[in-house]
């Protein structure tokens, strides 16, 4: 608490953004006070809502403010007045990628190792495409690959999301791994149009992609010291597969998307295709909103020249 501000308590007001009751009341709170603080000061009096679960806001309808942002940056010292909203129960972000990735991993083989339990106990003396047993070991190793960048790679900047996300990731995919992996897998499958040509060269663009998508994680993390929300403009490193930072906000998007393409040419399968063309979508959506935050928290630094996730075009 700075000097000037040690005898300048008040009394705030915590309401409800919703409904506009009162959650309650903190005596003798500094303007210097952070979000942070305020959540553990609530917490105190409300065990329920610890502090990932609360979400302040200046205004009834304003935007969430930021945990390091003292009462007296946005006016509440004046006001004496705070919104509450409840995020609801959360979970881990680890938990939840771990338990989403876990999923289609093991999903996957079932059909890949068991076609008898799926298919009809004729389906097991049947041989597979070169392409399926390929198919079956790149699934395994994005998910695995997934698995491990979520244990030892990423770094989050919130530690919770709400507990309705495992239940809507989930289902996401899982749902599509089930969709694939029958299809690739099937007894009947018909294997690519143009050959080994068509396999090698769909195994080629998953590979490099993987690879790429990889370093673009390590080169984030590594912008991220770890226990800290700090933020700052990515740029490539000595690896030139993070080139693509030139281009795209988002490359680790756009190498995701090149693996799923990937896949779905070495497969030939309409199933797969739905499925790259779905993660398309949402992570354009994302990729959108990140470039917006960073030319937003950048404006005169940010380069111009990017894209969110689709080089000269998105």
């Amino acid at each position: 608490m700075s000097a000037k501000n040690q005898g300048n308590t008040f009394r705030l007001e915590v309401l409800k953004a919703r409904g506009n009751g009162v959650l309650t009341s903190i005596d003798n709170i500094s303007p210097d006070t952070t979000i942070a603080e305020l959540k553990k000061r609530v917490a105190q009096q409300k065990s329920q809502l610890y502090p990932d679960r609360q979400s302040y806001r200046a205004e009834p309808t304003g935007k969430s403010v930021k945990d390091t942002q003292k009462l007296s940056e946005l006016n509440v010292d004046k006001t004496k007045k705070i919104y509450f909203k409840d995020l609801g129960p959360q979970i881990g972000w680890s938990t939840v990628f771990v338990a989403e990735y876990a999923g289609p991993l093991f999903m996957y083989l079932l059909f890949y190792i068991r076609p008898s339990f799926i298919y009809g106990s004729s389906a097991g003396s049947k041989p597979m495409h070169f392409a399926a047993h390929l198919g079956a070991a790149c699934w395994t190793f994005h998910y695995a690959k997934r698995i491990l960048e979520t244990l030892f790679v990423h770094r989050f900047s919130h530690s919770t999301m709400p507990l309705f996300n495992l239940f809507k990731n989930c289902s996401y995919y899982w749902g599509f791994t089930a969709l694939v992996s029958y299809f690739v897998n099937h007894p009947k499958y018909t294997p690519p149009s143009f050959g080994y040509a068509q396999i090698y060269l769909g195994l080629a663009i998953f590979i490099l992609n993987e690879i790429g998508n990889l370093s673009i994680h390590l080169l984030l993390r590594d912008l991220r010291p770890a226990g800290t929300n700090q933020r700052r403009i990515p740029y490539p490193n000595k690896n030139p597969l993070t080139n693509l930072f030139h281009l795209v906000s988002c490359p680790n998007y756009t190498y995701e998307i090149g693996s799923w393409l990937g896949f779905s040419l070495m497969t030939q399968t309409l199933t797969a295709l739905l499925f790259t063309f779905a993660g398309t979508v949402q992570m354009t959506i994302w990729a959108t909103q990140k470039h917006r935050a960073y030319k937003k928290d950048f404006p005169d630094k940010y380069p111009k020249q990017r894209k969110a996730i689709i080089p000269f075009l998105i």
